[in-house]
């Protein structure tokens, strides 16, 4: 009987893991969201209205002007110091010439060792993988509907799965654990087992602005008052993982929780963006996120103000920087923090800022100096 191993934020595993899961908890796993279109209308997918069911393209946080805007592709897969790329959706075969080319592209770039994973519903388009195994596709993995879990002989993407099995790639399931279902999980990790698949993975279910009303309509709710995980959900897991460990399966199975992705998938990547990207006057904290000083102000044209501030403080130009796009002048706090109060007699507004070092700079707290 092999073990149940205790892993990272709550995240368990049955050995093999996947060497992708193994990236993601290193942050090194790029996330390229190929397209949110998607042939499947699962009640529970988490992805956000800005990206389903519209045909968009992004790296990480990173939006990319069209198919063809590869140097964002290439270069955020550089700010991360990335090892591989998970090309997700929306389902990615929907535009499965699209993958070819970014699954060519980045196997050029970065070599054969950088490992690319995608998930897709089989739907559509299935009969493209092996194409995509052929130009350095490393895992697949297919998302079943739940309605197939224990009855997997008569799903739609049965002949797909068998099919890829044939080829050189590692092939797995990908499914949410939806509370009280532990027998259909169960009979479908046996079926991969039986089919010789790799590994299981099993995603703790959660709430996203997208799927909040689906879920509350099945009368779901958030397991606490700070997480978006479903209440239940990593019980059942836990429960599944026991069931499957009993047995003398060869397949590897693992379920990642969410404060697994958040905590340590996400941290991770953007510590490893941060330290790429953050300027000599960007401090960078322990979850990795960027703190700076920002002075606004609206009657004076700020490229003067920027001027007369490093003359009269004498400050460095690395420690400075004129924010056109956001029209604020940017400064290292510790600078900002001596000279707030003058600066406010004078009609500048001035602030700490913390932001996130992706590409969209989200913005985590901002507070008025002097303090």
């Amino acid at each position: 009987m092999k073990e149940i191993t205790s892993w990272l934020n709550n995240s368990l595993y049955i050995a093999p893991l996947s060497p992708a899961c193994k990236m993601c908890a290193q942050g090194s796993k790029m996330v390229v969201l190929a397209t949110g279109l998607c042939p499947s209308k699962c009640f529970y997918c988490p992805l956000s209205f800005k990206k389903g069911g519209k045909d968009r393209i992004f790296a990480n946080e990173w939006e990319l002007d069209n198919e063809d805007d590869t140097k964002k592709l290439i270069r955020e897969a550089e700010y991360i110091d990335a090892t591989g790329a998970g090309i997700t959706g929306g389902d990615p075969l929907i535009v499965w010439k699209r993958v070819k080319k970014y699954i060519s592209l980045l196997k050029d770039v970065f070599g054969s060792e950088f490992h690319i994973h995608l998930y897709t519903s089989g739907l559509k388009n299935a009969d493209r993988i092996v194409e995509l195994a052929s130009v350095g596709l490393d895992e697949v993995r297919f998302h079943p509907f739940p309605e197939y879990w224990s009855d997997m002989d008569n799903s739609p993407i049965k002949v797909s799965i068998k099919n890829v099995l044939d080829t050189q790639i590692d092939v797995a399931l990908e499914i949410p654990v939806i509370p009280d279902m532990e027998e259909e999980m169960f009979s479908l990790i046996k079926w991969a087992d039986d089919n010789e698949l790799r590994w299981v993975n099993l995603n703790e279910l959660e709430y996203s602005e997208r799927n909040c009303e689906s879920l509350n309509n099945k009368n779901y709710v958030a397991k606490d008052d700070i997480s978006a995980a479903v209440k239940g959900s990593q019980e059942s897991a836990i429960a599944v993982l026991n069931m499957a460990n009993n047995e003398d399966f060869d397949i590897g199975v693992h379920y990642c929780s969410v404060s697994f992705k958040d905590g340590i998938q996400l941290k991770n990547r953007i510590k490893r963006r941060a330290r790429n990207i953050a300027k000599e006057y960007e401090v960078i904290t322990d979850e990795g996120t960027i703190i700076k000083g920002a002075i606004y102000k609206q009657d004076a044209p700020l490229d003067q103000l920027f001027t007369s501030l490093k003359e009269k403080y004498d400050i460095p130009e690395k420690f400075i920087f004129l924010n056109k796009e956001k029209s604020r002048i940017e400064i290292g706090l510790w600078i900002l923090e001596k000279i707030a109060f003058e600066l406010k007699m004078k009609g500048c507004k001035c602030f700490m800022v913390e932001e996130y070092p992706t590409a969209d700079r989200l913005e985590v707290e901002r507070i008025p100096l002097p303090i």
